[in-house]
C-alpha cells in the first residue's frame, strides 16, 4: 500500500465535516494484475433519493519542486483512476483533492481552466488549517 498524502488526514476530518462517511482509507482497485489504491472512498445518503453517493478522492499536496511536475502526476493518476473506476464501479465519482490556494495558483490560470474546460479532473479544493471543504468543481 502506497504511503499517505501529507494531507491525507486534513481531507479526511473535511469530508466527514462535510457529511461524508468514509468507507475506504485507501480504496483498493484490482484491474488484470494490478493494483492501484486511490487515498479514500467515502458515501452519503442523497435523502431525496434515498440512495448512496459515493465518491472516490485521490489527494495532491502539490509539496514537490516543481508545480507542473505535480500537475502532470495528479492529472496522469487522475485519467487512471478515472478509467479503471469507470470499469469496476461506475455510480462512483472521482475527485481530485488539491488546496485551495493550489486551485487559485493552477486552476484560476487558462492551463487548469483549460483542464477543467477539458473534463480532465473533478476538484475537491480544501483549506488545510481549517480542515473544511472550500469547493466542489465538477
Amino acid at each position: 500500500m502506497p504511503a499517505k498524502d501529507f494531507y491525507h488526514n486534513t481531507v479526511r476530518k473535511a469530508l466527514i465535516k462535510d457529511g461524508w462517511n468514509i468507507t475506504h482509507d485507501s480504496l483498493k482497485l484490482e484491474f488484470g494484475s494490478k493494483d492501484m489504491y486511490v487515498d479514500l472512498g467515502a458515501e452519503r445518503l442523497i435523502a431525496a433519493e434515498k440512495e448512496n453517493e459515493k465518491i472516490a478522492v485521490e489527494i495532491k499536496s502539490f509539496l514537490g519542486r516543481s508545480e507542473m511536475d505535480d500537475l502532470e502526476e495528479a492529472v496522469g493518476q487522475y485519467i487512471l483512476y478515472h478509467d479503471v473506476l469507470a470499469e469496476l464501479e461506475p455510480q462512483r465519482v472521482l475527485f481530485l483533492a488539491i488546496p485551495h490556494k493550489i486551485f487559485l495558483d493552477i486552476f484560476d490560470e487558462p492551463l487548469g481552466q483549460l483542464l477543467l474546460k477539458n473534463n480532465r479532473a473533478r476538484l475537491v479544493t480544501f483549506e488545510p488549517r481549517m480542515e473544511e471543504i472550500v469547493r466542489w468543481i465538477t
